[in-house]
């Protein structure tokens, strides 16, 4: 059996070694204000983790009032399979930005180990592959650089591999991933042009409270690094109200605030809305972003199933 303390303790280690050593500015991945339910899509080992079949569809409209602006679709469906170890998923991105529409595809893959039978630890791995889709229609909008925009629109594919880690309990979780390991080519908004992308690394951790019976509290991280870029690191707080009604708050650093809200509408169907206020000089020229989010899911036959806040 691993014992917790050095496992956690390694996991901890490797990450902040790999923070640490990321600098600089490049072009960053799709983000997401609800990470904390959609977490397949910045982490493999999460797949299947919920113990059913649970379907999530979410929807990003960002910076809205400026034409051009990010909007982005994100579907996910994931389940743990026969043995309850091995976990499967299916993630699928699509992102739209300026002339440029990007879509990933990726199939996900968990593998989990008891840690601690009694504290009810288990730590996950997993894989992902799937492709990036690349495609640029250079007669949209209006450029600040002409000359650095490309005669001829682009298509362009690209294969992905990535791979994370999840250490969690029914209380708290922690996560490293990286959601690919090869270079693909992304169209950078600031620089108006095609840029390829480095690794990201991404770190997930989140810690439930039981404030009352019937209310608990989740603080909660997405921290996103990329090699030549400066760190992104999202903060959230939630509360979960009577296991039906979720309300939080968030801050992306150096960027925007935000205000969360979940409702339980069933057993099966969980919805979430959140809005972004931006903080940036942006502030003067769009009324914030918008984020909705259904999660539909569908429980083992004779299974009674807990509420999971994550």
């Amino acid at each position: 059996m691993i014992k917790q303390s050095s496992l956690t303790r390694g996991l901890i280690l490797v990450v902040f070694a790999t923070l640490l050593s990321l600098k600089g500015n490049a072009q960053q991945d799709p983000q997401y204000t609800q990470y904390m339910y959609n977490t397949m899509s910045v982490n493999s080992a999460y797949a299947g983790q919920r113990d059913a079949l649970s379907v999530t569809g979410l929807y990003r409209t960002q910076w809205v009032g400026i034409d051009g602006a990010p909007k982005t679709i994100t579907f996910g469906a994931h389940s743990p399979l026969r043995n309850n170890r091995l976990g499967l998923g299916l993630n699928v991105v699509s992102d739209k930005l300026g002339p440029a529409s990007e879509t990933n595809v990726d199939v996900n893959f968990s593998y989990t180990i008891p840690v601690d039978e009694i504290r009810k630890i288990e730590f996950s791995f997993g894989i992902k592959a799937g492709f990036h889709m690349l495609d640029t229609d250079w007669s949209k909008g209006v450029f600040q650089y002409p000359d650095r925009v490309f005669n001829d629109n682009l298509s362009l594919f690209s294969p992905t591999i990535g791979a994370g880690m999840y250490l969690h309990s029914e209380k708290w979780y922690l996560g490293l991933s990286v959601p690919n390991f090869f270079s693909t080519d992304h169209y950078d908004g600031i620089e108006e042009s095609v840029a390829t992308e480095r690794l990201h690394y991404f770190l997930i951790a989140g810690y439930v409270f039981d404030v009352s019976e019937n209310v608990k509290l989740k603080p909660a991280t997405l921290v996103k690094a990329v090699s030549g870029a400066p760190i992104i690191a999202d903060l959230s707080l939630n509360a979960l109200f009577n296991e039906k009604i979720t309300l939080g708050v968030g801050y992306r650093w150096d960027d925007s605030f935000s205000g969360l809200a979940g409702f339980q509408i069933s057993d099966e169907l969980f919805i979430g809305y959140a809005y972004d206020l931006t903080t940036t000089k942006l502030n003067s020229y769009n009324s914030g972003s918008h984020e909705i989010m259904l999660r539909f899911e569908l429980k083992p036959v004779g299974r009674i199933l807990s509420p999971r806040f994550f």
